[in-house]
């Protein structure tokens, strides 16, 4: 299509875009990883000082900040007592986060599930031992709402499903494709893979998303992959976007 264009002398397709004045960073997903994310909020800090001349800093956390790593308390504590050095955040809920609030809520069904799937490594992050619910899932909502501070379930409670800048959407998985983005469910917004990964559709917007794991992060027509797997791989990235510019920012340890 690109060398049609040149031959029929059509200009090329215009780039996504964010509106001037602002300056974008999107974390992928943390999975409880504190060490890396520490040193990369630091970094968003150097880099945004370093390019100069943007009126706002925005931050998109992509969602599942929690669960699989050892520092999921450490990760919310960051978030919510940590320096934002004048940087707007916007904190997208994740499945586990879901998973995480459901149970709060009472529902004690989904209990073996998240703990066979991370929640394990968030309750010792909170000083629980996770050992007795796999028997007593029923007793874990009431321990859970001891555990947490209430400065950690406000938070928690209080993260959005999407957010739009410019030409960009950020989800945490993605979005289901031929639905209008008002329309969304919040479950597919959270959990949907195949029907969105394989999507070749014009979204109107291209989605930045997280929730399925690529070894760096992935550039398509109509999305941007941004979970390199932290939990993992020992890699954080963040997604820069400035205009029609984009860059990342890659946090790693020697060791996963």
């Amino acid at each position: 299509m690109g060398r049609w264009r040149q031959l029929l002398g059509w200009p090329p397709p215009r780039r996504a875009s964010v509106p001037a004045g602002m300056r974008v960073y999107a974390v992928g997903d943390v999975h409880g990883r504190a060490d890396l994310l520490q040193p990369l909020l630091g970094w968003i800090s150097e880099d945004h000082a370093k390019r100069g001349g943007a009126a706002t800093l925005h931050i998109v956390f992509i969602g599942d900040l929690i669960d699989r790593g050892a520092g999921s308390a450490k990760v919310i504590d960051l978030l919510t007592t940590g320096d934002r050095s004048g940087a707007q955040y916007h904190v997208l809920s994740g499945n586990h986060e879901e998973m995480l609030l459901a149970i709060l809520a009472g529902e004690s069904d989904g209990v073996v599930g998240w703990l066979d799937h991370g929640g394990a490594e968030t309750l010792e992050s909170y000083g629980v031992d996770p050992a007795r619910f796999w028997d007593d899932p029923e007793a874990l909502p009431r321990v859970l709402r001891s555990a947490i501070p209430s400065r950690h379930l406000a938070f928690l409670r209080a993260m959005l499903d999407q957010v739009r800048i410019g030409d960009y959407l950020f989800v945490h998985a993605g979005i289901r494709p031929g639905v209008p983005i008002e329309e969304q469910a919040a479950r597919d917004l959270r959990w949907i893979r195949k029907d969105f990964l394989t999507s070749t559709v014009d979204h109107g917007v291209v989605v930045v998303h997280g929730h399925t794991i690529v070894p760096k992060v992935e550039y398509r027509h109509n999305r941007i992959a941004i979970d390199t797997g932290a939990y993992r791989t020992g890699r954080l990235t963040a997604l820069g976007l400035e205009r029609e510019a984009r860059w990342t920012l890659t946090s790693r340890l020697d060791r996963a």
